[in-house]
Order: structure tokens, then C-alpha cells, then sequence
């Protein structure tokens, strides 16, 4: 096949992580006969020094020309100031919204590597195999914002939470589609016990799930029990579904569970295209743009080069190739071949562009 990548580098390691992403996805054109085109632009602070803009047009034009986009991170020291008119994270708030990607699906596997320096007992982590899916275009995020003088010299801000019926159904029905293809468990997490908008996503969450997908259990989990749970007994859980500002910290959270946040893949998804593969997706990694090793080759590859993985199973129907990528990092990681973030005592780490190379050359085994 031919596909058309938007490839987005963005802050900080973000070059680093995603050129070695780029070269597994040309080795697995190679093996597998394929073609991607990969076309590269700016997002985030480095966007905003080049262009005046996070997310500049000629950004934009190179991502509605994709079949899919991969993105490194955003952000750093240098942009931090919130008062700012023009931010880094607006690019990627903007480009979700572009997307329309309303989904975001972030697996959580463990690799021994990981599981070797996860600060939770080695029993916690037995059987600990669950997907994340977070709302990721409403709530919070995206709501009113206001800020104004309290009358006593200070300020009052306040930021306005909105969800729709069709907007958790959406996700909703992502979310069981993918626990029908495994356990048949789905956890919907919220705070009705508090917040309308989480009354009202409990209300279609159990409506949607008994009308469609009767063949799967549904729990429902108020937020501070289940951040609790995830770290007690994570093996319990497989697929999670729920908001966007609940959904951005428990995805954190459980980055725990695999032993470093750089092992973390995620797959920002919306519409489907004919024949059932998810067109226009967007594919980054979980961590941020970590400035503070940019530039030095101390990143972790491994979860934009999952990222990658993702892409090719969900934006192009390719389950064979992203198995092959998936595999090829497993045996990578078991051969010992680590960033300093999973390095145990007395190893050598491998340098960002090393891990990548060894990857590429597993999937062209």
C-alpha cells in the first residue's frame, strides 16, 4: 500500500523519538513491500519561533493532505509562561480538534525491562494488560475560560466542564469495541457522585452498553477510588473509559504500572473510513518533550516507535506489520538494549538512535 504520514517532531526530544520511528516505519516498507510518505512540519514552540503560530497553516496543509499523523511532544521551559497569547500546547489542542480525534486509546503492557524497575511489587504486576481510552476533544480542556477582579484585589477564575450525549456515546462505543476484542470488561470512571457531567456520562454510558454491547460487563468506578485501585490491583481492569481531564492524569498514573512513561504508545482516533480502518489518527507518545535531555541521545524511542505501531493497525488495517514492530521492540528491550530510564545497576545504556536502529533491524529479520 501507499499511505501519506504527516510527520510532526514538534519540542525537545521529539526529533530525537521520532526519527527513530520514522526508521522503523521505512524498514517495515521495506519487508512488507509498502510505501509511506512521510512529510515533515512544525507544531508547537518550535512552530511558534519559525511561524508566529503553534499549529501554522502550512502545518495544517500537510496534515489534510495525511492519511495519518505522527506527532513527538510539545512544550518546554522556553515557552512556559501561561500568560502568553501563543502557547505550544494550543497546536496540539487545535490539532485534536482538526482531527476530529475524540478517542485517545493508550495501552498499557509491561515489558520485563520495565516491570524490573516498577516501584510496585512484583505480584501487583501479574497479568497487568488494560487500555486507557480517554474523551480527549471536550470537558475542561475545552471549555469557556474566564478570569476577572474579585473586588478585594485578587481574581476569580473558573473554567466551564461541557459534555454531550453524542459526545460520550462516541468514545464510549470506541471504547467497547475494543473490550469486545479482548476481555469483555470495560470500567467507565467518573464522579457522579458530585458532577452533572459525570451523572449525565454514567446515564449514556450504561444506556449505550446495554443497548449495543450486552455481551460485555460494565463497572462503573468514581475517579479517586478507581486512581486507587489502578495501583493496588491493576490486573483486575482491562478496558477503562472516561473523560478528558480524569482520563490525562490516570494515563500518567499508569505509567507506573510499565516502569518508565518512555515505554508508553497512544492512538488519537475518530471517524472511520470505508473498510473499517481509521483514517486521519493521530500517533504520539505519552511522555513530554523532556528538555532537560534533549539533544543528549538519553530518550526512549520505544514509545514513539509503538506509536508507529498503532498507526499501522488502526489508520491502515496493517495488523501483521504493527505485530512485527511490536515483536521487534519486545526482543530489542529482552536483548538488554535500554535508555538510561530502565538501565538496571551495572548495565550500559544505549543511546535514543541505538535502541531505534536495533528495532529496524528486527523488523527487516
Amino acid at each position: 500500500m501507499r499511505a501519506v504520514v504527516a510527520y510532526l517532531p514538534g519540542d525537545g526530544v521529539g526529533p530525537e523519538v521520532g526519527a527513530e520511528s520514522v526508521r522503523a516505519l521505512q524498514a517495515v516498507a521495506r519487508r512488507f513491500g509498502h510505501q509511506f510518505d512521510v512529510r515533515e512540519a512544525l507544531i508547537g514552540g518550535i512552530a511558534i519561533d519559525t511561524h508566529g503560530a503553534p499549529l501554522p497553516s502550512a502545518t495544517l496543509a500537510v496534515v489534510e493532505q495525511a492519511d495519518a499523523v505522527l506527532l513527538g511532544a510539545v512544550g518546554g521551559p522556553k515557552w512556559s509562561d501561561p500568560t502568553s497569547a501563543q502557547r505550544p500546547e494550543q497546536g496540539l489542542l487545535a490539532l485534536r480538534r482538526v482531527l476530529e480525534t475524540y478517542a485517545n486509546v493508550r495501552p498499557v503492557r509491561l515489558h520485563a525491562a520495565g516491570r524490573a524497575i516498577s516501584p510496585l511489587r512484583p505480584e501487583r504486576l501479574d497479568g497487568v494488560d488494560l487500555v486507557i481510552v480517554r474523551e480527549l476533544t471536550g470537558g475542561l480542556y475545552y471549555g469557556d475560560k474566564h478570569r476577572q477582579p474579585d473586588g478585594k484585589g485578587g481574581e476569580i477564575a473558573w473554567e466551564t466542564c461541557t459534555y454531550s450525549t453524542t459526545e460520550i456515546e462516541r468514545v464510549v462505543r470506541i471504547a467497547a469495541e475494543l473490550a469486545r476484542g479482548r476481555r469483555r470488561h470495560l470500567t467507565s470512571v467518573d464522579k457522579a457522585n458530585v458532577l452533572e457531567t459525570s451523572r449525565l456520562w454514567r446515564e449514556v454510558t450504561t444506556r449505550v452498553m446495554l443497548a449495543e454491547f450486552p455481551d460485555i460487563t460494565l463497572e462503573h468506578a468514581y475517579v479517586d477510588a478507581f486512581a486507587m485501585h489502578l495501583v493496588r490491583e491493576p490486573a483486575r481492569f482491562d478496558v477503562v473509559v472516561t473523560e478528558n481531564l480524569f482520563g490525562d492524569i490516570l494515563t500518567d498514573e499508569s505509567a507506573v504500572l510499565a516502569g518508565s512513561i518512555g515505554l508508553l504508545p497512544s492512538a488519537s482516533l475518530g471517524s472511520v473510513a470505508p473498510g473499517g480502518a481509521r483514517r486521519s489518527g493521530l500517533y504520539e507518545p505519552i511522555h513530554g518533550s523532556a528538555p532537560d535531555i534533549a539533544g543528549q541521545g538519553r530518550a526512549n524511542p520505544v514509545g514513539m516507535i509503538l506509536s508507529a505501531a498503532m498507526m499501522l493497525r488502526y489508520s491502515f488495517g496493517l495488523e501483521r506489520e504493527a505485530a512485527c514492530v511490536e515483536d521487534a521492540v519486545t526482543g530489542t528491550l529482552d536483548a538488554g538494549w535500554l535508555t538510561p530510564d530502565l538501565l538496571p545497576k551495572g548495565a550500559t545504556a544505549r543511546s535514543t538512535s541505538e535502541v531505534g536502529a536495533e528495532v529496524a533491524r528486527r523488523i527487516m529479520e
